[in-house]
């Protein structure tokens, strides 16, 4: 499976050549000897290289994976899951491919949820440039590396990431084995011991964002709403204040409209941006919303690179330089693929970012929403 994926890369590759050297004909006379020497060229790569390579894969592709084969495979991949240590298998771009029982737990995030998210995103914002820059070596065959960085949801505890270049059957290409490990953590005896002790910090985030769920849960079946705009502005206010400095919703995908903005309520210096500079805004012209509204995926960014990702106000200032947002989240409302609304979060200031699990708990929350603006329809 991986010589045939190869195999189809390079085919596409020449394709794409030829298709340049198609365009080259119309170059003046005088240089279409060049343009003559690399047409041979790449036909005299066609009959070495390509013909062979072809020649062997209808030899030996047609058999197909034997029944022992995926027995081992399945072998492996249970082996994998059960795993005591932490391990997670990534790209070189860090995207998770698979995380066993043991990451889940340490991380804290579900394998479903991470599995297609970068695992540099579980990371402290200071850790993730060193780590996806490790990754890429290791990817390119440079050697194993072991660095520390910290997760995001627990940045005080340093923890150890061991990588090391696999390739799994059937890939195409290399990935990366990571183990994590606590600073000064043991491998887990046979013997077994007390558990670790329980973080407060972590428990009583935990809490909260349990009494969130329960507090959007019990806005939304309280009473029925009359229109989709009163379930946004409902949930909206559940989420400000208590989970987001800024809360601002759109309803609609194609063609957005907005219809909710809660800001902070005190505005100390005239600089800040308004409630009302918002409102005004043209949803269509925040690139972040109508990522959302079109790929139906969560955003979080922490400490945002891009200043004009919000658009700008009336001012011609980006909103999110004005309002000092030092992380956001932007969760499409989608019922079935179909996305009902983007809303928006923003905490500012010296406020801690939001981490992966109030992600997590706020994509479950959007699902929820999303089910009760449908019930309108």
């Amino acid at each position: 499976m991986a010589q045939t994926e190869e195999f189809g890369e390079e085919l596409a590759d020449f394709v794409r050549r030829v298709a340049e050297l198609k365009a080259a004909r119309s170059v003046p006379h005088d240089d279409l000897p060049t343009v003559l020497d690399t047409a041979i060229f790449e036909l005299d790569h066609v009959a070495d290289q390509l013909w062979p390579w072809y020649e062997r894969l209808t030899a030996t592709g047609t058999a197909g994976t034997s029944s022992a084969d995926r027995q081992e495979q399945q072998l492996l991949k249970g082996i994998f899951q059960r795993l005591p240590l932490p391990v997670a298998l990534i790209d070189r771009e860090t995207v998770v491919r698979r995380l066993n029982f043991a990451a889940t737990d340490f991380t804290g995030v579900r394998a479903g949820y991470a599995t297609g998210r970068p695992l540099s995103g579980f990371l402290a914002h200071p850790d993730r440039a060193a780590f996806r820059s490790q990754t890429a070596a290791v990817a390119r065959g440079d050697g194993d590396r072991s660095l520390t960085v910290h997760l995001q949801q627990r940045p005080a505890v340093p923890v150890h990431a061991t990588l090391t270049a696999l390739r799994p059957s059937g890939e195409p290409r290399t990935a990366v084995l990571v183990v994590l490990q606590s600073a000064g953590a043991r491998a887990p005896s046979a013997e077994g011991g007390p558990g670790p002790v329980p973080d407060l910090g972590e428990t009583t985030r935990h809490a909260a964002l349990m009494d969130l769920l329960d507090a959007m849960t019990t806005a939304l079946l309280s009473e029925p709403a009359t229109t989709r705009a009163a379930v946004l502005e409902r949930a909206a206010r559940v989420l400000h204040g208590r989970f987001a400095d800024w809360v601002v919703a759109d309803e609609g995908a194609a063609r957005l409209c907005r219809t909710t903005v809660l800001g902070p309520a005190d505005h100390r210096d005239q600089r800040d941006v308004r409630v009302g500079d918002l409102e005004a805004q043209d949803p269509a012209a925040c690139p972040l919303v109508v990522e959302a509204a079109r790929g139906g995926s969560t955003a979080l960014q922490v400490r945002p690179e891009d200043p004009d990702a919000f658009g700008r106000d009336a001012s011609g200032a980006p909103v999110l330089v004005r309002a000092n947002v030092t992380s956001l989240l932007c969760v499409p409302l989608a019922l079935d693929g179909a996305v009902q609304g983007v809303l928006t979060l923003f905490r500012t200031g010296p406020r801690l970012a939001f981490s992966m699990a109030e992600a997590q708990a706020t994509d479950m929350m959007s699902r929820h929403i999303a089910l009760a603006m449908a019930k309108l329809d």
